[in-house]
């Protein structure tokens, strides 16, 4: 079998609403994904012998069990029938960045192994592996727009979603191993209402570039605070790209530290691109387009 690339894009979180604390410990949120053009390549090499190879940028930087051998494993014990192969990694993504680049592979894995297994395919739960592996692999599966609700299990697709143009940044700074869980710690969110509250908005009413800035501008991240708290480059990051020239909106993804600038123009985007990798060459930025 020929060899099967899958680009593995960056899961940006326009607007993250967190509803309030549930029960079991997590927390009940509601987010407007986009994805990015940039993202890390997988390619897999379909055959009887399996294998992962890690190669770019920030291979280095993958610590412990790696997200792509636990969803093969998945996959193998789901259909001991489904052909696997060697897999490369090439890591283009910061890691723990706030852009779900282990959830991205993971999913870039899923993908790959469905399209080379046409004939088996329907016999795989991709949706259920895709859950077990993490809250932000489903999204990622389908790498398309979307409002995400609950822990990431209830998705209505943005088809219409408008096409941004934007620059991601990352100080490439040490963050704590529970980053995370101590964001959303400090956050201290309240419990829970019992009953699931409406959406904040519908994707229907998202289809234009200004309605979908005023509505992520009225939203916002509510891990902002916490996380520059405990990462406090964020707040240097964000007003790095809220001082370029067209920058419109300025905003965190996820917990960070990775921040997204959105410009008018890819131009305007690739001279702030430009801009701030001459003043801080120390971190990572890159000029993209977010959508579906």
């Amino acid at each position: 079998m020929t060899a099967i690339s899958e680009l593995a894009r960056a899961k940006v979180n326009l607007t993250l609403r967190v509803r309030g604390r549930r029960a079991d410990g997590y927390h009940e949120l509601e987010s407007l994904i986009a994805f990015a053009e940039a993202g890390d390549r997988l390619q897999l090499e379909p055959g009887s012998s399996t294998g992962l190879r890690v190669v770019g940028r920030f291979a280095a930087a993958i610590s412990g069990p790696n997200l792509i051998e636990t969803a093969l494993a998945r996959l193998a014990a789901a259909e001991p029938q489904l052909v696997l192969g060697r897999f490369t990694l090439d890591k283009r993504l910061p890691v723990a960045a706030g852009i779900g680049g282990g959830s991205a592979d993971a999913a870039a894995v899923l993908r790959g192994v469905r399209q080379a297994n046409p004939t088996l395919a329907a016999r795989i739960d991709w949706a259920g592996i895709a859950a077990a592996l993490g809250a932000d692999v489903p999204v990622c599966l389908e790498s398309e727009a979307a409002l995400v609700r609950g822990m990431g299990e209830r998705m209505e697709a943005v088809p219409d979603l408008p096409r941004l143009v934007a620059v991601l940044a990352n100080p490439l700074i040490p963050v704590p191993p529970d980053k995370t869980a101590r964001v959303f710690a400090r956050l201290d969110a309240p419990p829970a209402a019992p009953a699931v509250p409406p959406p904040l908005v519908s994707a229907t009413q998202l289809t234009s570039t200004a309605a979908l800035l005023d509505f992520m501008r009225a939203e916002g991240n509510d891990l902002l605070a916490p996380a520059t708290a405990i990462v406090p480059a964020i707040a240097d990051v964000r007003a790095a790209l809220a001082g370029q020239s067209g920058c419109l909106y300025a905003g965190l993804s996820g917990a960070g530290p990775t921040c997204f600038g959105i410009f008018t123009t890819s131009e305007e985007a690739a001279a702030a691109a430009a801009s701030l990798q001459h003043r801080r060459a120390d971190w990572w930025v890159v000029a993209t387009t977010l959508g579906r």
